[in-house]
């Protein structure tokens, strides 16, 4: 069987690029691993943020108001509600260079931004409870997507569209040549014209076999819920959050359903094997920093619920893979999201696609070039 593209590792990246590969008419294949959405990758836990007012660089925010408009046509399209209001109130000393970059974003594009010292922030949102030097920027047009939901929904689309799946397929080789690209699992050769790989923490391992070096590392990462009141933190009072200090980098969201405060730390974590088990959650080890912020920032939160893991796979410098091989331009890379991608997986489907059906793309995506590795 002969496709026009092969997505191996249909997550959130690659399930994107599958519809929007599929709904033009492309012969697709989607293979994955496990069967997604699933709990293996970095793409479970229910709730991610999408924000616009971007601190990561202010070359984001055209993708991310690009993907704002794709995440609503996804929901129009599927007649499912996937994005949640909720404001993100980004926390920091007003020094940082994350809060300066975010607000000088937010200059560029004309977004709605509202710049609060620690007191405003307090009397806002009674929750929280800043050091006198920090400020926080809410941004009242931001909030919550429900990842797991986004990515059935565009599963569901790329089938009805004529993509195929082939779940519980990990891929054991690659070949690329100039008449296009084989790929071996454990029972099939499946060849393509061209192959995305968007396969999260094991994209390092798939490209060894294109003798190329993915500059990623894997780490095992968690996030925890803790018990809120719902008149403080609950979804339709409390923001989406960012918190940026010397000691850490925290994000967190409001009670959703009444799931209680959910809350992670970015930086930090350990080398993770991504064939290998995670460690389960740990909830003496695992929850001692999440505790201590809360205690501090966030003091009126109660005791932990329960908490989960995930791997993180980012670059050095924390922005996105986007490129072809350098030795195959039939086979398409994209890796290094972890941390902040989820939020842009609709608009780099739509990328993908382009960079597979057409070899270009008119987003700019040069900030994502391998070259800058070299």
């Amino acid at each position: 069987m002969k496709y026009d593209v092969v997505v191996v590792g249909a997550g959130s990246m690659g399930m994107a690029a599958g519809y929007f590969l599929a709904r033009q008419g492309k012969k697709v294949l989607l293979m994955d691993a496990f069967d997604p959405p699933h709990h293996h990758a970095s793409h479970h836990g229910e709730t991610r943020i999408i924000r616009y007012a971007y601190g990561e660089g202010k070359e984001y925010v055209p993708l991310a108001l690009r993907a704002k408009a794709l995440w609503e046509e996804l929901e129009l399209h599927s007649g499912q509600s996937l994005f949640l209001q909720t404001g993100v109130l980004n926390m920091g000393e007003e020094s940082s260079r994350f809060i300066q970059t975010l607000i000088a974003s937010a200059e560029k594009y004309q977004l709605p931004l509202e710049i609060l010292n620690a007191e405003q922030v307090h009397a806002r949102f009674p929750g929280i409870t800043l050091p006198e030097n920090y400020i926080g920027c809410f941004e009242s047009t931001s909030g919550v997507l429900r990842c797991e939901d986004c990515i059935a929904a565009y599963r569901d689309l790329a089938l009805a569209h004529g993509a195929e799946l082939l779940t519980y397929h990990p891929l054991q080789d690659i070949k690329a040549d100039d008449q296009g690209v084989t790929l071996y699992s454990e029972d099939k050769i499946i060849r393509a014209d061209k192959v995305i790989i968007s396969a999260g923490a094991w994209a390092t391992k798939l490209m060894s076999k294109l003798d190329f070096a993915l500059p990623m590392q894997p780490n095992r990462k968690t996030f925890a819920w803790f018990e809120a009141d719902e008149e403080i933190y609950g979804q339709t009072v409390f923001p989406a959050f960012s918190f940026d200090s010397p000691q850490g980098i925290y994000y967190g969201f409001p009670s959703i359903d009444g799931a209680g405060l959910k809350m992670g730390r970015h930086d930090g974590g350990e080398r993770q094997d991504p064939d290998q088990e995670i460690a389960e959650y740990d909830t003496l080890t695992d929850s001692v920093d999440l505790e201590r912020f809360l205690a501090t920032v966030m003091p009126q939160t109660q005791g932990l619920m329960y908490g989960k893991t995930c791997m993180y796979s980012m670059t050095a410098d924390e922005h996105f893979i986007i490129d072809t091989h350098p030795q195959h331009d039939n086979v398409i890379i994209a890796a290094g999201f972890s941390g902040h991608g989820f939020k842009f997986a609709s608009v780099i489907g739509e990328i993908l696609s382009d960079l597979a059906a057409k070899g270009a793309t008119e987003h700019d995506i040069s900030l994502f070039s391998l070259q800058r590795f070299r």
